[in-house]
């Protein structure tokens, strides 16, 4: 009987670990295929589901900052895209007292962003410009476990190869 339980618990072990690393194995399947213009969303438990074609949504089951901890990680592994950080500008003023664990969540992120410049847009901005991306590009939400409002972290990827003063000089030089 012992056997039984244990072989049950194994498998049950077994499992829910594939489960939980489902979506970084499909993050690591999309990003060599992803580049400027596609997005990441590392978002919190009440994050709507978007319904724009190239919108896939994950649910990971883990903690949001060893999330974007692991995003950003394995971005960093690959020479073709680099991210534009986003969060939502309401975040900066949701107060303590109406979300237990929000000022200690931000010091975390910024922390874990380190020298990443942020961009701040409010809320319904971004989820504009992800459903706009999603007519033409993949967007991946990796939803998580957090339950405080307004801390999806939105990573718009662009060309780590070229950037926005290559471009302009590019564009100069065709008109010449």
């Amino acid at each position: 009987m012992k056997w039984a339980i244990a072989v049950v618990m194994a498998g049950m072990l077994a499992f829910g670990t594939r489960a939980e690393d489902a979506w970084q194995k499909t993050l690591a399947e999309r990003l060599p295929l992803y580049g400027h213009r596609n997005w990441i969303v590392i978002a919190d438990s009440a994050y709507p589901a978007q319904t724009s074609a190239g919108i896939e949504t994950i649910a990971t089951n883990a903690d949001q900052l060893d999330v974007v901890k692991a995003v950003l990680a394995e971005l960093a592994k690959y020479s073709h895209v680099a991210p534009i950080v986003y969060t939502d500008a309401e975040l900066k003023h949701v107060p303590e007292a109406d979300a237990p664990g929000v000022e200690k969540y931000r010091e975390q992120l910024m922390q874990l962003l380190g020298n990443q410049k942020v961009n701040s847009m409010m809320h319904e901005q971004i989820i504009g410009k992800l459903d706009e991306a999603g007519k033409t590009f993949k967007v991946l939400i990796l939803k998580t476990r957090l339950t405080i409002p307004y801390t999806s972290v939105f990573l718009q990827l662009d060309c780590r190869y070229w950037n926005a003063d290559a471009e302009k000089r590019l564009r100069e030089s065709l008109t010449k």
